[in-house]
């Protein structure tokens, strides 16, 4: 029995090794099916890591409002400027510390410059005052120097910690620490020295998203304290000829809970408490736990789609075996014929070719995979597009691969095995 199993395989073999160029036109379908999915999938899963990246630098605990301009904001005309007033205030800073539970941090944002220069080099780019608590919040350190300090914003001392990309911009051959900055507010200027400069963040997306779609490598972090006082709540702007006179007592807020799960209770509290103090939109609430779980549902979403494609492709290579191995038991019904004289029961006619068809999809399988996995390099190399190759997408199309062979190859294999020996040995 044993050795009769092993002729069985052997047959099966050398009848895939006789038609070589016939096997492998029958596997391309399972061959390119596996490849694409491979190709597909680490696409989609280095796209969907790019996101969840972002979300996780904006810290799920973490309520994220920012101050927007309402699109009817309230315009008071002056000479050739508008002054317009919106925003965060200080009530409701002080109503969110007094009433809402779960809060471990309330940081405060001021956006007050939207340049700086030192000596000969100037640069677009945010002064922002904030609290030294706002390095641990959003999970960036600062590689050379030091963060501020509560004694910074208790001094109001100028000094402030500066992005990667503002060194590269200000200090493009010299030490920037220790050196003093201008940042611009028309009509004159405000002088920072600085102490610290953060890590590269890596953004996600577009190079100008990073935290909460803050570009920190951009951003000149000052005291709060300093930038109340120095610059008040007015903030100029100029463009086209014109000038924006912008009052804004906070530009952001975030806020951290003291748990994971009081995150998605502490950010509808804090929608009401906007609610009631603001008549007018001019303010916006965003929750990152929200956004990555919103994600993760898009991501099930995605790969169930992409393996509902990936079904179908690998459905039609195994529709191509399927005819194949048909035609091939026609050509083949006097072999049959012979062998089933020679004793050949019906299950070793169908073992036999469905060896054959494992053979041919398995074999598809692994090239496929090679292929997918030479692909997405590829696709990394010469698109720079980010690919990640897991071993679940690898996992679960080689053996879709198979058990499109299993499924496919069954009823050619069953055909056989029921021809009649005397019909099949009188067939020319």
């Amino acid at each position: 029995m044993k050795h009769l199993s092993v002729e069985t395989f052997r047959l099966g073999l050398h009848s895939l090794w006789v038609h070589k160029l016939r096997s492998l036109l029958t596997s391309l379908g399972i061959i390119f099916g596996v490849a694409a999915v491979i190709c597909m999938l680490s696409i989609s899963e280095a796209a969907s890591a790019d996101e969840m990246r972002m979300i996780e630098l904006l810290g799920t605990r973490n309520i994220i409002v920012n101050s927007i301009k309402p699109s009817q904001a309230t315009q008071t005309s002056q000479s050739n400027a508008n002054l317009i007033e919106y925003g965060i205030t200080r009530d409701d800073v002080a109503i969110i510390e007094a009433t809402i539970p779960y809060v471990q941090h309330v940081i405060p944002l001021k956006t007050v410059s939207y340049g700086a220069r030192y000596g000969e080099h100037k640069a677009p780019l945010n002064v922002v005052g904030t609290t030294p608590e706002f390095f641990d919040v959003v999970n960036v350190n600062v590689v050379r120097g030091r963060p501020l300090t509560s004694q910074d914003l208790a001094d109001k001392t100028n000094v402030c910690v500066i992005g990667e990309n503002v060194q590269r911009k200000l200090f493009p051959f010299k030490d920037p620490l220790g050196e003093t900055i201008l940042a611009e507010r028309f009509p004159s200027a405000v002088p920072f020295e600085v102490v610290g400069i953060l890590e590269e963040v890596q953004t996600a997306g577009a190079p100008a998203r990073g935290v909460e779609e803050r570009n920190l490598n951009r951003e000149v972090l000052v005291p709060f304290s300093t930038a109340a006082s120095q610059f008040g709540e007015t903030n100029i702007r100029r463009a086209a000829g014109s000038r924006e006179i912008v009052k804004m007592q906070y530009s952001g807020l975030y806020i951290a809970a003291d748990e994971l799960q009081y995150v998605l209770p502490v950010s509808r509290m804090i929608q009401q408490v906007f609610q009631q103090n603001h008549e007018k939109r001019d303010y916006e609430v965003k929750v990152p736990l929200a956004q990555l779980q919103l994600a993760e549902k898009k991501e099930r979403n995605k790969k169930l789609t992409l393996g509902f494609i990936a079904g179908i492709s690998l459905l039609v290579g195994g529709i191509g075996i399927m005819n194949i191995m048909l035609a091939t038991v026609t050509e083949r019904t006097r072999e049959i014929g012979i062998r089933r004289a020679l004793g050949a029961r019906q299950r070793h006619i169908a073992v036999q070719f469905l060896i054959e068809t494992v053979v041919l999809s398995t074999m598809g399988g692994l090239v496929g995979v090679i292929l997918g996995v030479v692909g997405a390099r590829l696709v990394t190399m010469l698109a720079d597009w980010e690919t990640i190759v897991s071993f679940w997408s690898i996992a679960v199309s080689f053996g879709l691969s198979v058990l499109v062979g299993i499924f496919f190859g069954m009823y050619p294999a069953v055909s056989a095995a029921r021809l009649d020996p005397i019909e099949a040995l009188r067939r020319e």
